[in-house]
């Protein structure tokens, strides 16, 4: 019988209850029955996160429920708890004089990440790690409570981007209008939270002996093999090779559309005719996606048609649901679930397939041996979501209007060479932000249009009160609820860029190799899948230059100058 979500159930954990179950765990390490320690350990694990992640995914479903609330309230509450329970054991294990018989049931690479995890928490942070759980979520909660008003309709922060991509240059200020006046009416509570949660991090790092947070944010990413160094040279070369070439397509805009200057409210209208918009609304959308995946061969079709008929995916926006777009999985069951907020734009498909890239992935290597290896870090997971969006390519006939498809893939081009500049300039803000934790609000205010006049040269907006004081940066949830998250998108797409230059000349080599990766999962560090795929480290000085002359080529440009290094 084909699994259902709606059917799933996994059951509420006390205190009590994951005491008496890791406690066994210790008594069969105890009696030296290691192999049977590490399978309970491993299944009480995939119970807990199960149980966690329908709890998460309730609550962005609805944040407005009291009952979804404290429910997600007390999880926050357990995961401490949690915590020390996986860190003792996984410290007893590590230190077993016995190594040679634990090497013999744990890779080398579980065994890597468990060194960092045991680094990473001690009951003395208990109490902040469920207090910056808890802030996280009073942002979520702030996020989804926005109303706003536009063209006589009410719309949340994502139905404003139907507005904020219009053809009518008005329409889309008055969108920038609308947008920044909500964050500008709740700044304080904004800039609040968002000190409190430095804080917070900050405190939480003194306690376990890190000079800064940083260093205790990198190990809570699990970033085994690069450092702060390496993402510092990657930022660099973004702006020395991308962002000349992003300021050219801007300024080719400018040209084509016969603006004086390019404001920020004319950055989201890629195509001067108006972006390619889906071929229909939600259900027309979803039943095209499976044609598209059947086309493209293998298990893609037959996983995503398991997704739909199962009701594992949430694409609808509506009032009260959680802004953005997610994958989260169920470890006890092995199946996915893809949570968005259609609005009507381009970025339906785009974060539609980004989101189906990081479910086929978590599918394909559901069968690994152990919960630590079902997901990649983060850096890693975000290649099999991107290098998704540009393998769907081909077949973008199906997704948009007829003769749109090319419009669509040049459009989606530019949109993540774009990105690129904002995504360092997210990652350089946060490491100046933790190195610096008793800065003020108006000095991290300050510190962004530093930030952005380093990237993001071209900003300009307009006037418009809010962000030009620096408070862009307050729209961006992760810098509120996963520090240090965002590089992840950089580096990633470096290496999914590679996947679409490589598909240009080798489509079916490309997807291939695109599959092998998802299978092997969380089975190795970043870099090291990176090899494995055959891709050029983002690391490796230069790993962008290759790119941005060919995507400079395929948008008929001639490639610009790199910046000099600074």
């Amino acid at each position: 019988m084909a699994l259902r979500f709606s059917e799933l159930d996994f059951p509420r954990p006390s205190k009590e209850r994951l005491s008496l179950r890791f406690g066994q765990v210790s008594t069969l390490l105890d009696q030296g029955r290691r192999t049977e320690a590490l399978g309970l350990f491993d299944t009480i694990r995939r119970d807990y996160e199960s149980w966690s992640a329908m709890t998460d995914l309730r609550f962005s479903q609805d944040t407005t429920s009291a009952t979804n609330k404290a429910e997600r309230d007390y999880a926050d509450s357990l995961t401490p708890y949690v915590t020390a329970f996986e860190v003792a054991i996984k410290r007893r294990l590590l230190d077993d004089p016995d190594q040679q018989a634990v090497h013999a049931t744990l890779t080398p690479h579980t065994l890597e990440l468990w060194r960092t995890d045991i680094t990473t928490f001690d009951s003395r942070i208990a109490d902040a790690l469920e207090e910056e759980a808890r802030l996280s979520g009073e942002y979520t909660a702030l996020i989804a409570s926005a109303r706003l008003s536009i063209d006589g309709r009410q719309v949340n922060l994502s139905g404003l981007a139907p507005y904020a991509e219009s053809t009518e240059r008005n329409v889309r200020e008055q969108a920038e209008r609308v947008r920044w006046a909500f964050f500008a009416d709740n700044a304080q509570q904004f800039d609040t939270l968002f000190d409190r949660l430095v804080h917070v991090r900050a405190d939480m790092a003194s306690a376990l002996g890190y000079d800064a947070y940083t260093s205790l944010a990198y190990r809570r990413m699990r970033r085994v093999d690069y450092g702060p160094h390496e993402v510092a040279r990657f930022r660099e070369d973004v702006r020395t090779h991308v962002v000349p070439l992003v300021q050219r397509i801007l300024e080719r805009r400018r040209t084509t559309m016969g603006w004086d200057c390019v404001y920020s409210w004319d950055e989201p209208l890629i195509d001067p005719h108006g972006n390619p918009r889906p071929i229909g609304g939600h259900d027309r959308l979803v039943a095209q996606a499976q044609v598209m995946f059947d086309r493209m061969g293998g298990d893609l079709g037959e996983f995503y048609r398991q997704m739909r008929e199962g009701g594992f995916l949430d694409l609808r926006n509506r009032d009260g649901k959680a802004g953005g777009g997610f994958c989260t999985s169920f470890p006890t069951v092995g199946m996915p679930f893809i949570f968005a907020n259609f609005n009507g734009t381009q970025h339906d498909i785009n974060v539609f397939t980004h989101e189906m890239g990081h479910a086929y992935q978590n599918w394909k290597s559901r069968g690994l041996p152990a919960v630590d290896l079902l997901w990649p870090t983060m850096d890693a997971a975000e290649i099999n979501s991107m290098a998704l969006e540009f393998l769907t390519w081909p077949h973008m006939d199906l997704m948009v209007a007829p003769g749109e498809a090319e419009r669509f893939r040049q459009m989606h081009l530019i949109g993540s060479l774009s990105f690129l500049p904002y995504g360092v300039c997210v990652d350089h803000f946060q490491h100046e932000i933790y190195a610096r934790p008793d800065m003020s609000p108006a000095e991290r205010h300050e510190l962004w249009r530093d930030m952005e006049r380093r990237y993001l040269p071209w900003r300009d907006y307009g006037g418009i009160a809010h962000p030009s004081a620096g408070g862009r940066w307050q729209a961006q949830g992760h810098i509120y609820r996963s520090p240090f998250y965002y590089i992840d998108y950089a580096l990633a797409l470096c290496c999914a860029l590679q996947f679409w230059q490589r598909s240009r000349t080798d489509y079916k080599g490309a997807l291939h190799e695109y599959v092998a990766l998802c299978e092997r999962g969380g089975s190795r560090p970043f870099t090291g899948l990176v090899l494995d795929a055959g891709l050029t480290s983002p690391f490796q000085s230069g790993a962008l230059a290759d790119t941005v002359r060919e995507a400079a080529h395929y948008l008929g440009m001639t490639p610009p100058e790199p910046l000099e290094t600074v």
